[in-house]
């Protein structure tokens, strides 16, 4: 096995959107002029397709049945938050433009439109690739995973610094895992007035959290063997007065 860092590959846009709108616990809907907050009312087909649980009284039902059928009459967007209590928490924002109609008691949502916003950048997905991606298999254990990285193995995290380049590391004074999905894990590194983010590959994605746990070994035994980054030296001379 090539335990190599030759895999580069990150999730594709419309694997991130899925990611997203599975894991979200809040919707904010904007439609026919007013904004609602939803709070765990919303579940996802695996085509793809949303369907929101709202009251009865909602004006979002009376805006879904009054709408012109199949014509973009709302927006519904999401937020990615890290789970790991770091500066700028939401890693990602999603938009769906599209339509409700009503469906066995909720309200199903048709998408015409889906963008996906994260720190590179905002990027349209394609709404057919949308619907037939799946969301990263890690995705609902992730919160999970990082707050148990970051809070009970900080030693770890801070080896894995080891395989970042130095000057990445410098004026850092603090590391938090902010991310990971089957392709890597992202490192958050924190400055007194900035922050960067850095990206940590697999070998190989990883498909469940037994691969996940096999992956993160090959990332250690890297920097295991890799030196102390200098920035990271200095940084501890300073800190130690």
């Amino acid at each position: 096995m090539d335990d190599g860092q030759g895999w580069t590959a990150a999730p594709a846009a419309a694997e991130r959107a899925r990611s997203v709108l599975a894991t979200a616990w809040s919707c904010a809907v904007t439609a026919d002029g007013g904004r609602e907050e939803f709070v765990g009312a919303h579940t996802v087909t695996e085509d793809g397709r949303l369907l929101l649980n709202v009251p009865e009284d909602s004006a979002l039902v009376a805006a879904a049945i009054c709408a012109p059928r199949g014509e973009p009459s709302a927006v519904l967007e999401f937020a990615d938050v890290s789970p790991v209590p770091v500066r700028n928490r939401i890693r990602a924002r999603l938009w769906l433009a599209g339509w409700f109609a009503p469906e066995d008691g909720d309200l199903a949502f048709h998408a015409t439109r889906v963008v996906l916003r994260q720190s590179s950048g905002a990027v349209v997905v394609d709404v057919d690739e949308f619907a037939a991606a799946a969301p990263d298999p890690l995705a609902t254990a992730e919160a999970r995973l990082l707050t148990h990285l970051a809070d009970c193995h900080s030693d770890a995290v801070e080896r894995l610094t080891r395989l970042v380049e130095p000057d990445s590391l410098h004026g850092a004074v603090k590391v938090q895992p902010i991310a990971v999905d089957r392709h890597g894990l992202t490192l958050r590194i924190e400055r007194t007035r900035a922050h960067g983010d850095v990206r940590l590959p697999f070998h190989r994605p990883a498909d469940d959290v037994a691969q996940l746990t096999e992956r993160m070994h090959v990332l250690l035994n890297q920097a295991s063997a890799a030196s102390c980054p200098r920035a990271l030296q200095r940084q501890r001379t300073d800190g130690d007065g």
